[in-house]
């Protein structure tokens, strides 16, 4: 891990050390990859935005500005990434006649891949929840966001992010909270690598001379 601050690993990529932009990628994996299964729920269509997010945001790195962390920064264009997807799928349906069918629990390979029980279970429960209060409750409590960085996510108020948390929170089992962080859209080093991968590889075909 760089002993660096972000904003001035960012100053060295946009310096010409573009190579250091892999530990961001690394680094908020995990948060976007479950973020993105709050609205998708479909984990090769998440690592797809994922994938995209992270080439937009190199592409645009010089206009980022510090007012708020390059975590909230990624967040955002990810969830807008992930609702085109979702609209794109819905209109995509309902061209061809079918109705958008509602989230349900999918048999993927980041499911199949979670074989315990227990953590089958909290993902259906979450899925359950109706998407607004789905992305605050992971935001929050998985990902352990503040209120205030869960605002500027969502472009929402505070006390929006602290009743819609609420809200999930009584539709959840008591017990649920604290099994999340280790059960919930688990986020294997595979597929970190296969991101990574993916990304580098992209950003190599559009900026020969900038990912060695």
């Amino acid at each position: 891990m760089p002993a660096r601050s972000e904003s001035e690993l960012i100053e060295d990529i946009l310096a010409g050390e573009h190579g250091l932009y892999e530990y961001f990628i690394r680094k908020y994996n995990q948060r976007l990859f479950r973020t993105g299964m709050s609205i998708l729920n479909n984990d090769m269509e998440v690592e797809d935005a994922m994938q995209t997010a992270y080439i937009k945001a190199y592409e645009h790195l010089g206009t980022f500005k510090n007012h708020s962390s390059f975590g909230t920064w990624i967040t955002r264009i990810l969830i807008n990434e992930c609702l085109l997807q979702k609209r794109n799928k819905q209109r995509l349906q309902i061209v061809q006649g079918n109705h958008p069918e509602k989230i349900s629990h999918m048999d993927t390979p980041a499911h199949r891949l979670i074989n315990k029980e227990l953590s089958t279970a909290l993902e259906d429960a979450i899925s359950g929840l109706p998407e607004k209060y789905r992305l605050v409750f992971v935001l929050r409590e998985v990902e352990n966001l503040s209120v205030k960085e869960t605002a500027e996510v969502l472009l929402l108020e505070e006390s929006n992010i602290k009743v819609r948390l609420n809200r999930a929170k009584t539709m959840l089992r008591e017990n649920l909270a604290g099994y999340l962080k280790e059960n919930v859209y688990a986020f294997h080093l595979t597929r970190c690598d296969r991101i990574v991968g993916h990304v580098l590889k992209e950003l190599q075909i559009k900026h020969p001379l900038s990912i060695p």
